[in-house]
């Protein structure tokens, strides 16, 4: 007699990184960490660690967006920034001149 070996009714399939990359970015994983430093029952420093991967749109859902007002890696928050110091750097010019002119008619 011969011994029959047990029929998995699923074997396992194999999957690529590909399919594995594709399900991570559409769903989203988070990865979250605390490193805690202690001395003496003391805590002296805490560092908590998230770690959020998904595709754009996934973030987007998830109401993550930092990226599009961050000016180091938007161009258009970039131009945004820059339209705002222009701006401001207009008004206080305003008020200067505007000080400077009141301070020649008062003499």
């Amino acid at each position: 007699m011969t011994a029959c070996e047990p029929i998995d009714p699923c074997p396992p399939r194999a999957a690529n990184l590909a399919d594995i990359l594709e399900r991570v970015l559409d769903k989203g994983i988070v990865i979250a960490g605390d490193i805690k430093i202690n001395l003496l029952d003391i805590e002296l420093l805490t560092i908590r660690l998230r770690l959020f991967i998904s595709s754009v749109d996934t973030a987007k859902k998830a109401g993550i967006d930092w990226w599009e007002s961050e000016p180091a890696l938007s161009s258009r928050a970039a131009r945004d920034a820059l339209a705002e110091e222009n701006a401001r750097l207009r008004e206080r010019l305003t008020a200067l001149e505007d000080r400077s002119r009141e301070r020649e008619e008062d003499r």
